[in-house]
């Protein structure tokens, strides 16, 4: 039998589970006294439940290679209704919960009592475009990428494809109202790619993440169409110094935007609002803090191979 919180041991001294329990209480309310002030903490989406909605919402997508649908044509779409009809209820479920979470900060403090629903029922009007999208990054891995056999394996087993698949479910929630919902969402990539994309990042079609691992991309950065980044590329934001206290731009502009057509290589640190211009290029291991110019090439500092007689003693990016 576990001790409660007062039970004693043989000599007289609290038990340690006890006094555990007792320092986790008071942990518990200073907490919620600096950070809960009219919330209900109970009212939360549950993670497990947002991971059963992707599973559900990747098999309505792709109901043969996802949801390992084997049927006929004819009975397609009835798997489809069900998995969507599903997923749709376990959505609005988890958005309500985020809702009643949020109430204390809303105008008029509460949301309307179909908020949720319509949330959910906006969200599942927009999947033909989000299918449209995700194809358009299958596609462009396929194009960017010989070593891939089918456009199958891609959207199976590249890092890349499932990142991508998550973020645009996940932005769509994000950009619909359940910020909570889609964060789960892009962290359950996370866990499984190394690719960790903010849902409020802007991404353009034919988006093709190379690898994958390590790639950080942040809430405000803008990407255009037919970008490529490869693993440990950040597009990121500046710490701001302890004493400064950050104006409009920085805080909901403080990411780069990548233009159409851009290369990004492995390593490759880009922060600020910088503008990588259309068609440019970033070599490996560049440190940006700029703009670049269209079609402009960046390069980091040359290795030196022994025994050359040339060096290159320059520190920064060189653009081209």
């Amino acid at each position: 039998m576990i001790p409660g919180p007062v039970d004693m041991q043989d000599d007289g001294s609290r038990s340690p589970i006890g006094g555990a329990v007792t320092a986790l209480r008071q942990a518990r309310q200073d907490w919620r006294a600096r950070h809960d002030a009219g919330r209900r903490p109970a009212s939360f989406p549950a993670r497990g439940a947002i991971q059963a909605a992707v599973e559900l919402l990747s098999a309505a997508l792709y109901p043969r290679r996802l949801g390992q649908f084997r049927g006929n044509e004819a009975e397609e779409d009835r798997f489809v209704a069900a998995k969507l009809l599903a997923a749709a209820t376990v959505l609005e479920r988890e958005v309500a919960a985020e809702l009643g979470y949020w109430e204390a900060e809303a105008r008029g403090g509460a949301f309307e009592r179909d908020q949720a629903a319509t949330i959910v029922r906006l969200f599942i009007a927009e999947l033909g475009d989000i299918r449209a999208l995700i194809d358009s990054d299958v596609e462009a891995a396929f194009l960017g990428d010989p070593a891939a056999r089918s456009v199958d394996e891609i959207l199976v087993c590249y890092p890349g494809a499932i990142a991508s698949l998550h973020h645009r479910i996940a932005h769509r929630l994000y950009a619909l109202g359940a910020p909570i919902a889609a964060r789960m969402v892009s962290e359950l990539a996370n866990e499984r790619t190394g690719v960790d994309i903010h849902p409020g990042a802007t991404i353009g079609a034919s988006f093709f993440i190379d690898h994958g691992t390590g790639v950080v991309i942040g809430e405000t950065a803008i990407v255009g169409a037919r970008v490529r980044l490869y693993q440990h590329v950040t597009l990121g934001a500046r710490t701001p110094l302890a004493d400064a206290t950050p104006g409009p731009r920085d805080r909901f502009a403080r990411h780069p935007i990548v233009e159409d057509d851009v290369v990004i290589y492995a390593g490759s640190t880009i922060l600020r609002r910088v503008t990588i211009g259309a068609g440019a290029v970033v070599g490996g291991n560049v440190w940006l803090l700029e703009d670049v110019a269209p079609g402009a090439r960046v390069c980091g500092r040359s290795p030196r191979v022994r025994g050359s007689p040339e060096e290159d003693h320059s520190h920064q990016p060189r653009v081209g």
